[in-house]
């Protein structure tokens, strides 16, 4: 990275979804090339999707702040770029949401933390044209000006205002002097505080190694280190005197850590928060799958594979749902209402290349079956490279999940938050079956049904659940009633 640079300088914006970070996923240009504006520079991945970051300048590339496979904080610098035939203005200053508690280049601790606390209160950061934000054009919306940054003592510390956003001192802000005189950390990060506050950790005590002195992320996590394992130990000990002594750790043995992907965070967010919220209950049947695995061949030919068994499935869900609205739904717990949906917007679970995502089918309820299929292989075609919209990953009201594509039979899947179902089908497989009291081999498959019993009953999770089973055993009689 240029210590100095002389053209515009793109800080990571919002992209609209709230994220305070991006993983840099591919370079789309290089430095020394010349871009346009809204030209696509790179590709990033949030905890939702993959997007492409336009260019809100035009000129040459001078410098690239990230490489593939960095993590970037939201308002930390993401290219240089040099204005063509002009002298270009001094790189933009815009506050981050100093994940990692660190501030920009030439901007003080202090003028970051403000600027951050004004874009806090504006609801969304710097947006990249073509995003919008929470507040429409025009709103009126008004943030004050940034001011220059105060000058920075040789300590690195800057003589400023501690005043938080109530406008009381804020004992834990940036160096400097308080107002009473006390001398306070270099911390921005609001996150770094309370990380520092959960765990009794003396910010004064301190030696920050981030960007100008400044106390990070790491620094505090290295003091609750030192703090723990003294502790550790002494509670330890007594234990390991008592016991036989462990063969040591073959030579080499020790640990790997594998960082959590945007995609991965939050999945293990929601699918914590369902766990935690839910009482869920599950039950499951046996289906013979038979008649729809023939309706499906037959509808073959040499030019058309006719719809999949996904799709079949997707249309006997939506009819079910449609007969037992209440589990197309959500539910309110500040009002204790349960809220039904119009539409069957229907979650498929997607295992892409960089994790587990669950993109809806929107308007699943007005298409015919070869709407369906259509519209399921392009929508998981798109979501396993990161690329389904911000609506579908988020649009769901129901959610199909087709574990069998993974060669299993049974799976008690976790639904995904704030939907109250989820309904799966393990694989279909030869199996022994009794047919008119004649053992015979049949295609079978298993299908598990979750819900959230605060909504409903396990009579109206049957009824739900037979619907769907009846549609799969008599699948030409079904389609002909919808």
């Amino acid at each position: 990275m240029a210590e100095h640079t002389s053209g515009q300088t793109f800080l990571l914006p919002d992209l609209g979804e709230g994220l305070t970070e991006a993983e840099v996923v591919r370079w789309l240009v290089a430095e020394g090339d010349v871009v346009v504006v809204d030209q696509a520079l790179v590709e990033v991945e949030t905890a939702k999707s993959v997007v492409e970051v336009p260019s809100p300048y035009a000129g040459t590339v001078e410098t690239l702040h990230a490489a593939e496979g960095q993590t970037v904080d939201v308002g930390r610098p993401l290219i240089t770029v040099a204005a063509a035939g002009a002298s270009a203005p001094a790189p933009v200053a815009a506050p981050s949401p100093a994940v990692d508690g660190q501030a920009s280049r030439g901007e003080s601790a202090s003028a970051s933390a403000e600027a951050y606390r004004e874009e806090e209160k504006a609801g969304s950061g710097n947006v990249l044209i073509g995003y919008g934000t929470a507040a429409a054009a025009g709103s009126g919306r008004r943030r004050r000006p940034r001011h220059a940054a105060p000058p920075v003592t040789a300590a690195g510390s800057a003589s400023t205002d501690q005043s938080g956003p109530s406008g009381r001192s804020d004992p834990l802000g940036p160096a400097g002097t308080s107002r009473f005189g006390a001398t306070v950390p270099r911390v921005i990060s609001p996150l770094v505080r309370k990380l520092a506050h959960d765990h009794e950790v003396d910010l004064h005590a301190l030696e920050g190694t981030g960007l100008g002195g400044l106390v990070v992320r790491a620094d505090v996590e290295s003091a609750i280190r030192r703090t723990t394992a003294p502790a550790a130990a002494a509670e330890t000990a007594p234990a390991a005197a008592a016991a036989a002594p462990l063969p040591a750790a073959p030579a080499g043995a020790g640990e790997r850590r594998i960082p959590l992907n945007g995609f991965r965070k939050t999945a293990a967010a929601a699918l914590s928060r369902s766990r935690a919220e839910i009482p869920e209950a599950t039950v499951w049947v046996d289906v013979d799958a038979t008649a729809l695995w023939e309706l499906r061949e037959s509808a073959r030919t040499a030019t058309d594979p006719g719809p999949g068994i996904l799709a079949y499935l997707a249309r006997f869900v939506v009819a079910g749902l449609k007969e037992h609205p209440v589990l197309n739904a959500r539910l309110d717990t500040e009002r204790d209402e349960i809220v039904t949906y119009d539409t069957v917007n229907l979650g498929l679970a997607v295992q892409g290349d960089r994790g587990l995502v669950v993109p809806a089918v929107l308007g699943a309820d007005r298409m015919t079956t070869a709407g369906l299929d259509a519209a399921i292989r392009d929508l998981t075609t798109r979501a396993r490279v990161g690329r389904a919209t911000a609506e579908e990953l988020s649009a769901g009201t129901f959610t199909l999940n087709n574990y069998g594509g993974f060669n299993v039979d049974g799976s008690a899947a976790i639904i995904n938050h704030p939907q109250v179902a989820i309904l799966g089908f393990g694989r279909i497989i030869d199996r022994p079956w009794v047919v008119d009291g004649e053992l015979c081999v049949r295609k079978i498959t298993q299908m598990s049904f979750v819900f959230d019993h605060r909504v409903c009953d396990g009579g109206t999770a049957a009824g739900f659940m037979r619907s769907v089973a009846d549609a799969v055993e008599n699948p030409a009689s079904a389609i002909a009633r919808l």
